[in-house]
């Protein structure tokens, strides 16, 4: 299986990091997995003009989402990796999501998702909007939840370490199948 994590930290070794790393571990065990992460990548936010739509899902803005799209399109698995900001995804990744209103992800054969998120507030309705969308998404696309790690109260760098997320993160990439 061909597994893509859309990495959404805008800071490197942070804590969406230790946790992606952690999945993959597990993951590449039995599968290739590759990470996409903000922080390495040029994506401007969709300009909603529908271009791609009349351009075979050639998009107008030329930047890293040309790459990304590509490596989409041969995933069987796409993994949503973020710190959560203000109950939401981090910018940088909502980008990259929102530039999949393109009639390219027609093209892309993913038939699951999984997701990691990290939060600092330990408040028990945290991800409820983010776990809203990914819902939708999955409803949308038909496609499978393949599990979830959610961490809250992880503030600071590292702090995802004394949480047991990086073991929950890791047995989740083990039970890919």
């Amino acid at each position: 299986m061909n597994i893509v994590i859309l990495s959404g930290s805008p800071r490197k070794g942070g804590n969406t990091d230790l946790l992606v790393d952690a999945f993959v571990k597990g993951a590449s065990q039995k599968h290739a997995v590759e990470v996409v992460s903000v922080h390495d990548h040029k994506v401007a936010p969709c300009m909603g003009c529908n271009a791609c739509f009349q351009s075979g899902g050639i998009c107008v803005q030329k930047d890293d989402m040309t790459e990304i799209y590509e490596k989409m399109k041969v995933a069987d698995l796409l993994v949503i990796a973020s710190p959560v900001y203000f109950y939401g995804l981090s910018a940088q990744l909502k980008a990259l999501i929102d530039r999949c209103h393109n009639p390219i992800r027609d093209t892309f054969r993913i038939s699951q998702m999984a997701l990691l998120l990290v939060g600092a507030a330990t408040l028990p309705e945290l991800f409820d909007g983010v776990l809203a969308q990914y819902q939708l998404c999955l409803n949308f696309f038909h496609l499978k939840d393949a599990g979830q790690v959610l961490v809250r109260g992880a503030k600071d760098r590292g702090d995802v370490t004394a949480t047991g997320a990086l073991q929950k993160a890791y047995e989740l990439g083990c039970s890919i199948e």
